[in-house]
């Protein structure tokens, strides 16, 4: 309904018929009804505000985005409810403003607001009646563009490794050979000249093994694999892993408490990528750890839907700078580390459908929890007549 109206309408209520008032509110509430209800439906938020910043609507929506309750919303600052929006600065006559916010509070979501002035009649210079804020959640948005640039990191670094391999490799078996070929030679000197020249020789060697090593987990880090899913104990793979594991474990006197589930239903994966995967989480977590009081704690679960592993530890933890970081290639805060371990881990639980998760609190440990899909998902029909459960395998 139009301003204007409105205005002929109040110059003329002493000259109006009382059913004919009585049947323009009715209309009035119905149009109001159904607005409302048009805001309710959009999955964008909306909070109209008067002048001074006080909220006189806000939708289901924004309420989701800021942890609001409307009945409380409505008649308070803005700035009281949402945090860090100071109304002096945002509105102004004749200015729109858009503008990225980051919340915490009731979930951590990346949104954007849209705050513009509600035109009078009055001139653009004028103070507005109110204003209109809508706000639109970009989280999936920024989790999609984020995965699209890993995307394309991951294939800048396939190119170069294929690269790097070619490059790299045949020199080094080159190297290889030619030292095979020293080591023979240097047998036929007598032994006190011979000493000196083969402990230099080892060194050549081993720094040549080393390069070998960097490429080989470079390349498994970058490039695509096949899997080949078995049915596989979950439980056995990691018991497979500590025993491989087991000497640097002793040696270390690092204690491994494990909670395994009982019965846990075969998983369809590749055994051997996974064995990779523990073998790298288990390696970083004790090598996070004190000689003589570390401690390892390893948990499986299964549900209807998901696998569940987790590898907690007590060690030296992970720093907030380097959690936002912890999966580029090459960011290590090991002396001796590649920076590729997690790349691999992360990887190789992706090409499987899964998802991995860390918390890590510096000074008190790290929890590394993977969730796997099930290949077999089990669907449960209720009846209505009664509480028949049937299982559809």
């Amino acid at each position: 309904m139009k301003s204007g109206f409105l205005e002929k309408l109040v110059s003329r209520l002493d000259k109006v018929e009382p059913g004919e008032v009585q049947q323009i509110v009715a209309r009035l509430i119905r149009e109001k009804g159904f607005l409302e209800q048009v805001f309710e439906a959009l999955l964008e938020g909306v909070i109209l505000l008067d002048p001074e910043g006080t909220i006189a609507f806000v939708n289901r929506a924004a309420c989701g985005f800021f942890g609001l309750d409307p009945e409380q919303a409505i008649g308070e600052p803005l700035s009281r409810q949402v945090r860090g929006l100071e109304w002096k600065s945002l509105a102004k006559p004749g200015r729109t403003v858009s503008r990225d916010l980051e919340v915490f509070y009731p979930e951590n979501r990346y949104l954007n607001f849209y705050l513009a002035p509600i035109s009078a009649d009055e001139g653009p210079e004028a103070a507005p009646p109110g204003y209109v804020m809508l706000v639109r959640d970009l989280t999936r948005t920024r989790a999609e563009a984020e995965e699209t640039l890993e995307s394309e990191r991951l294939n800048a670094l396939t190119l170069l490794a294929a690269g790097v391999a070619h490059e790299i490799g045949n020199p080094l078996n080159s190297l290889d050979i030619h030292l095979q070929l020293l080591d023979r030679k240097l047998r036929k000197l007598p032994p006190g000249d011979r000493a000196p020249l083969e402990e230099n020789l080892a060194t050549a060697r081993g720094e040549i093994q080393r390069l070998d090593a960097i490429l080989k987990q470079f390349l498994s880090a970058v490039r695509p694999t096949t899997l080949r899913r078995e049915r596989t104990d979950l439980n056995e793979v990691l018991h497979e892993t500590l025993r491989l594991l087991e000497p640097e474990l002793a040696s270390r006197r690092i204690a491994v408490e494990l909670d395994l589930a009982e019965s846990l239903p075969p998983a369809e994966i590749d055994g051997g990528q996974f064995q990779q995967v523990f073998y790298n989480l288990l390696r970083n977590a004790y090598q996070a750890l004190r000689e003589g009081d570390g401690r390892i704690t390893i948990r499986t679960r299964a549900n209807d839907y998901e696998y569940r592993i987790a590898i907690e530890d007590n060690g030296t933890g992970i720093s907030p700078e380097h959690m936002g970081a912890i999966f580029e290639p090459y960011r290590t805060t090991k002396a001796s580390g590649s920076g590729l371990g997690l790349l691999i881990v992360r990887r190789i639980v992706r090409e499987h459908g899964g998802e991995i998760e860390i918390n890590s609190e510096e000074g008190h440990g790290t929890r590394i929890a993977i969730f796997l899909p099930r290949g077999e998902r089990t669907v449960r029909l209720l009846g209505q007549a009664d509480d028949t459960v049937i299982d559809v395998g």
